[in-house]
């Protein structure tokens, strides 16, 4: 048997949430097929199947918080022999490979799927490991056969209590306390029956059909037709009123937009401009046969006219590096876009902007606000941002406030364009007229470099040819 646990996620993220199932028990996998998707703190991630076989046990139901070197499944490889009648089993690892196999046969689990053979015998580095686990990869380093037990100590009083959020809401119904509580379930959760015993009236049994299923104990298998069941919604009250837990992206977006508020000093500018030129040349793009499938519109050219911007005032493409006592001025543009998705907001980002062609920026554009709409962003898409573009316009908005990604200097919102009286060459005419606010931060920008900035970009965007005379 092999058994594939949570890989470490990298930048710190030591959890996630299982959202489904992709398999269920019996099932035959191949190697990196995708079999479970799992929602980090940054983005929903594809987990792909460490080894080709059958699927024999699933370790936890969606809806629930696993953490990092938690088991998720158990295999049995295609490539395993039988074992002889009263055989000691092997040790289950968390890998896709036995720790005892020579160093060229090893590979090494990552979020998109299993790289490429170890060259040598030394594995990377990993988080160091505590209690139970620790015995256990210490023994299997040593070429031991370990059973790893499925209970695991107690929950720690000064942690989070570990339990699902039908077990939360159960407990908060039956006025049990899940601090103090010593679980019982896989990893050491708390499980249903543990909140029940701990109620004044014992181990009461909910006859509700939301009740959470019994939380499994052994390693013994599904039937091959049994899938692990979706979470249930959480019900309404009587007022209708409905409670969700905060998880995944939603706590990251908090935490962070907190943070930044309360770190960064803001200062937001605005500035509104006639754009009845570039939208003449987004006319002339469309129509031309050189724009092929490419398709251009304002936040393109808006995307075009940061790049070009920032060569002009360093400074509103830097960081505040506060550990270290500098300021960090960027050298090339990662430019992150402001993403609504049904998951919350995301800020992917595109590496190097700052040397993509119009109609490269229009590609790169279409396919990140895509990827990030269809829950696909990969937390290496996340990293790297430099300075971010919302487009609030979509939404029919004119301007706003906008908060700072954390650890970047500045924010461009681009609101609704308008066609609207003006004034044109001395006569009132209508134009199409946009808004655009830069939030930045006061410690790295001055309200002259912001002003210019923004002045800047209003430029390129009043009149395009005026981009001959930045570059």
């Amino acid at each position: 048997m092999k058994r594939f646990s949570l890989p470490d996620l990298g930048e710190g993220l030591t959890e996630s949430e299982l959202v489904s199932w992709r398999v269920a028990v019996g099932d035959h996998v191949e190697l990196n097929q995708v079999i479970a998707e799992v929602e980090t703190a940054k983005a929903l991630v594809e987990l792909p199947a460490p080894t080709a076989g059958v699927v024999t046990h699933l370790h936890v139901e969606p809806g629930t918080t696993v953490l990092v070197g938690e088991p998720l499944v158990d295999f049995t490889p295609d490539d395993d022999p039988a074992p002889a009648p009263g055989a000691a089993a092997p040790a289950a690892t968390a890998s896709s490979s036995d720790s005892t196999a020579p160093a060229e046969a090893q590979r090494e689990p990552v979020l998109v799927g299993y790289g490429p053979r170890m060259a040598t015998g030394e594995r990377p580095r990993r988080r160091e490991r505590t209690g139970a686990a620790a015995i256990a990869a210490e023994a299997v380093g040593a070429g031991a056969a370990v059973s790893v037990p499925v209970v695991e100590s107690a929950t720690p009083v000064h942690e989070r209590p570990r339990a699902t959020p039908p077990v939360r809401r159960l407990a908060r119904d039956l006025g049990v306390d899940l601090v103090g509580l010593t679980g019982t379930g896989v990893g050491g959760r708390i499980s249903r029956d543990d909140v029940e015993q701990a109620s004044p009236g014992g181990a009461m049994r909910d006859p509700s059909p939301h009740a959470e299923q019994q939380e499994p104990r052994t390693s013994t298998q599904h039937p091959a037709s049994t899938r692990v069941p979706a979470p249930v919604p959480e019900p309404e009250s009587s007022d209708g009123s409905v409670r969700r837990p905060i998880t995944g992206v939603r706590r990251r977006t908090a935490e962070a937009m907190v943070r930044s508020a309360f770190t960064a000093p803001h200062v937001t500018e605005f500035l509104t401009v006639d754009v009845t030129p570039t939208m003449s040349l987004l006319e002339a793009l469309a129509k031309s046969p050189r724009t092929g499938d490419h398709r251009v519109n304002i936040l393109t050219v808006l995307a075009k006219a940061v790049c070009i911007a920032v060569r002009r005032t360093p400074s509103i493409n830097a960081s505040w590096d506060e550990e270290a006592g500098e300021i960090v001025e960027y050298g090339h543009v990662g430019l992150g876009i402001a993403a609504a998705t049904p998951r919350g907001l995301l800020v992917p980002n595109i590496a190097r902007a700052d040397e993509l062609s119009l109609f490269e920026l229009a590609d790169a554009l279409a396919a990140l606000v895509r990827t990030a709409r269809e829950g696909r962003t990969t937390p290496s898409e996340l990293r790297g941002g430099t300075i971010t573009i919302t487009n609030v316009g979509v939404f029919g908005v004119d301007a706003g406030t906008p908060i700072l990604n954390p650890g970047e200097a500045a924010i461009v919102a681009l609101g609704a364009v308008r066609r609207q009286p003006w004034e044109f060459e001395g006569q009132i005419a209508l134009r199409h007229v946009v808004t655009l606010s830069l939030s930045f931060d006061h410690r790295l920008v001055d309200g002259e470099q912001g002003s210019r900035f923004l002045v800047d970009l209003g430029t390129m965007l009043a009149d395009p040819a005026m981009v001959l005379t930045m570059v």
